[in-house]
This record gives structure tokens, sequence and C-alpha cells, in this order.
């Protein structure tokens, strides 16, 4: 009998700490939702700094990545075209969101997926154009891939 009122009296407890922890306002976790922004490629959150970040706008809809190589990847996937799209991609330089055609690219960052492309307004030397890009990232000609990352950078 003395072990079932101890059995009660923690189920009580654990009953009454879950209840008091569900008693937390939607508002709040509502608004962090929308505030949080996934990748589509990857399924990483879009960090608050957007560096390395890109913002694809389809269809009055718009889809933000963490990383310039999960945009090529997911448009590949999604067998859509880049005419159709309006990109953005955010600068290193300066600190704001281009457009992703106009954009110079370096592959030697690090980058959240590692992928090593990173967005420049102004040019920058050895730096490559958007479709260049697209090209080494369907290639697997990325800083991910260990051979391309020895090759860049000359171990």
């Amino acid at each position: 009998m003395k072990d079932y009122k101890y059995f009660f009296f923690i189920c009580s407890f654990t009953l009454l700490i879950f209840l008091s922890a569900c008693n937390s306002s939607n508002a709040s976790v509502q608004s962090s939702k929308e505030d949080l922004k996934i990748c589509p490629q990857c399924h990483m959150e879009v960090t608050h700094t957007n560096l390395h970040t890109a913002i694809l706008k389809q269809d009055n809809r718009l889809h933000y990545f963490d990383d310039v190589g999960c945009m090529v990847i997911w448009l590949s996937k999604n067998n859509i075209d880049i005419e159709e799209v309006t990109i953005k991609v955010f600068s290193n330089d300066t600190n704001k969101y281009v457009e992703a055609s106009g954009a110079y690219y370096k592959i030697n960052e690090k980058t959240p997926m590692l992928y090593g492309f990173s967005a420049y307004e102004n040019y920058q030397e050895n730096s490559i154009p958007l479709n260049e890009v697209i090209l080494k990232m369907l290639r697997g000609e990325h800083m991910a891939n260990p051979k391309i990352r020895k090759q860049i950078l000359g171990y």
C-alpha cells in the first residue's frame, strides 16, 4: 500500500509540472515561428545576420536559403529555370541584398553548408558570375567536396 502512495505522489507531481509548463502564451510561440526562416533545401534555420543567404521569389512567395549552394540545388531539384524567378543574395562587402545575377562570387569562404560561395556587390579578384556558380554546384565543384577544397586551399 505504501508503494501506491509514492507512485500516486510521483504521478501527480509529474502531471502538475507538465500542466504548468504547457501554460505558455501561444502568441509568443506564433510570433517566433513567423520570424523563423527555414531553408527549404537543408531545413536549417537561416541566420539573422543574413551572411551567405539568398532569397528567391517565385509566384509572389519567398523562399529563404542559408547558403547560395542550397538555392542552386533546390532550383535544380525542382526544375525551376533561373530566368523565371527573382533571386537576391546577401553581399559580404555592402551587407545588403543585391540581385544575384549582378553579384560577384568567390568560392573560398566558410558558409553554413560548406559550399564556399559568397556574394559581393563590387568586383572581387578571382570572382565568378552566377552562371558559373550554378555550373560548379551542379558538377560538385564546391568546398564541401574534399578534392576541390584541397585544390582551392592548396593543401
